[in-house]
């Protein structure tokens, strides 16, 4: 790595700030119209407020996510969300890319950052827990795609939003619980998508193919380093 630190600030954080404008803007027209407006218009004004209620709570919940989403070193990748974060050491990537599904006859990109994991323990030992339950959630509509050919029952898609507590290491051991759940989240996600660990587009400061090309060059950056000593 040229750079010995690189600092990605998610472009949702900007629209945070933008959001809660709109939201302070509507909600004090909404004041204004709710004492001008006849009472048979009085809807119209109860309307603004509540957009302006919504716009501004996006906008706290945006502003509260740490500065920089994602932070690049020597050491590996840093995600930071206000949930929590985790920690990729470089040597523990097999693979990244931009992940895609098949639809019909086409093959289509997603809008995350895909990474192929070497091993799991060091990963889910650095990642909170409440951001493992967080990520659980909002990955539900990845379980969409690519489905399982298989399945038969009909029920797969409605099975997949539960996961086992139980997950078995290569080494024998076990993880359970929502390290178990999450771990099998990952295992499952890797057989249809390919890959463990995903970064929506909205976490990043550059588009998806841009950014898997600078942790490519990270990475091989760091390799080359570490194979001349």
């Amino acid at each position: 790595m040229a750079e010995q630190r690189i600092n990605i600030k998610a472009n949702s954080k900007g629209n945070g700030i933008t959001s809660s404008i709109i939201g302070g803007t509507a909600l004090a027209l909404g004041f204004i119209l709710l004492t001008s407006l006849p009472k048979s218009l009085i809807l119209i004004a109860i309307g603004v407020i509540s957009l302006g209620i919504i716009a501004s709570v996006i906008g706290f919940y945006k502003i509260k996510e740490p500065e920089y989403s994602i932070v690049l070193d020597q050491m590996g990748i840093s995600y930071h969300h206000r949930h929590g974060q985790w920690h990729i050491p470089w040597d523990n990537i097999q693979r990244i890319d931009q992940p895609r599904v098949t639809r019909g006859i086409e093959q289509v990109d997603l809008h995350l950052v895909g990474i192929k994991l070497k091993t799991y323990p060091a990963f889910l030992a650095s990642i909170s827990r409440r951001l493992m339950t967080n990520t659980l959630i909002e990955q539900r509509p990845l379980l969409m795609q690519n489905p399982d050919a298989q399945c038969s029952s009909g029920m797969c898609g409605a099975d997949d939003l539960i996961e086992k507590d139980r997950f078995k290491l290569p080494d024998g051991s076990f993880v359970t619980g929502v390290q178990g759940m999450f771990a099998n989240r990952m295992d499952k996600l890797r057989s249809r998508l390919g890959f463990d660990v995903y970064i929506n587009e909205a976490e990043l400061d550059r588009p998806v193919d841009e950014f898997v090309q600078l942790l490519r060059a990270c990475q091989a950056d760091i390799v080359t380093k570490q194979s001349s000593v």
